[in-house]
């Protein structure tokens, strides 16, 4: 059903942009909806119609928005077996495998996770984002493995849409990284932009681009005359930029093993171990994994958390690391 909102702005809201206006009048409506509807010609201001969400208001400006019913995805189901780890009423959440999209786009209309959905049940997903994303709340990158929840209503998107705006959802990653973080343990606290060298690539930036905080720890380190160093990890996001982990792993020096886009060089050592070197070379992915993902149900109210394993091929790397000598993380500190 369509929806229109009229609003008048007022003398404490002097300055503001429009989307973080409406996004204060309406906190049912996320701030990406806006966004998005006001990039699809849906807003006027003073009766003209606005089409960048930075433009500010003054006191007295009168908005308006159009909500338009959503439209129908035209998706083709995918025959592909969802890990399901929890479904409600109001959502699923899903132990996504690497090697999978999240939603169709250039090169890729029908192999993805919502093509899946679609196939598992296409008339319980959200319909308020893009057509092509029905029920996505949340992206992980294709060759990044775990926990996604996806929307099976509107009102339960909108409530996960402004938990994740907010920065209050719990996720927490496990990787393996070449060499050692110093310290060991700490908050990167950064700017990332879009690099200027590849677009299809995230970089650190000292003034531009978005807010971006991870914090990390060391678990384990991984070291002796038969392996490179290597360390396990956990990073813990407050939020979630596009490549956030890769980004800010690269920056500190010690990129994700696996990881084609944001790679360090790797010298072949000659005494490595035959079978972790085998496993390393036929690993293609990174080894990144989204654990544990926590946020408040939309219904109940309460705090649910999800865990999920590694995968196999990951967890295997680690069977071999741990069979050689192994140095933890409490030994060295």
């Amino acid at each position: 059903m369509e929806k229109n909102i009229n609003l008048i702005v007022e003398s404490d809201e002097n300055n503001l942009r429009v989307d973080v206006f409406i996004n204060k009048r309406e906190m049912l409506i996320s701030r990406t909806r806006i966004k998005n509807l006001i990039l699809k010609e849906k807003l006027k201001l003073n009766d003209e119609i606005i089409k960048s969400p930075s433009k500010k208001v003054y006191p007295g400006d009168k908005i308006f928005l159009q909500i338009p019913e959503p439209e129908e995805a035209s998706l083709k189901p995918y025959n592909f077996k969802l890990e399901i780890i929890h479904e409600d009423e109001d959502l699923l959440v899903i132990n996504k495998p690497a090697g999978i999209i999240m939603h169709p786009g250039a090169g890729n209309y029908d192999k993805t996770i919502v093509n899946a959905l679609m196939h598992y049940n296409k008339n319980a997903l959200s319909t308020i984002g893009d057509e092509l994303r029905p029920g996505i709340v949340h992206r992980i990158d294709k060759d990044t493995s775990g926990l996604i929840v996806v929307a099976k209503n509107n009102e339960t998107h909108e409530n996960l849409s402004i938990q994740f705006n907010k920065h209050t959802i719990t996720r927490v990653y496990q990787l393996l990284i070449w060499g050692k973080l110093r310290p060991s343990s700490g908050k990167i606290d950064t700017f990332i932009t879009r690099s200027s060298k590849n677009r299809q690539m995230m970089e650190v930036s000292n003034s531009k681009g978005k807010r971006a905080i991870t914090n990390y720890k060391t678990l384990e380190i991984f070291k002796n005359d038969r392996t490179p160093t290597l360390s396990l990890v956990e990073c813990r996001l407050e939020t979630g930029r596009t490549h956030q982990i890769r980004v800010h792993m690269t920056h500190m020096g010690n990129s994700i093993m696996g990881d084609g886009k944001y790679k360090k060089k790797y010298k072949k050592l000659k005494n490595i171990d035959t079978n972790l070197e085998n496993l390393i070379y036929k690993l293609d992915r990174q080894f990144l994994h989204a654990k544990t993902l926590g946020f408040i149900h939309p219904r109940t109210k309460k705090e649910v958390i999800f865990s999920s394993i590694l995968p196999q091929d990951l967890e295997n790397i680690l069977k071999l690391l741990r069979k050689s000598n192994k140095l933890s993380i409490e030994k060295l500190l």
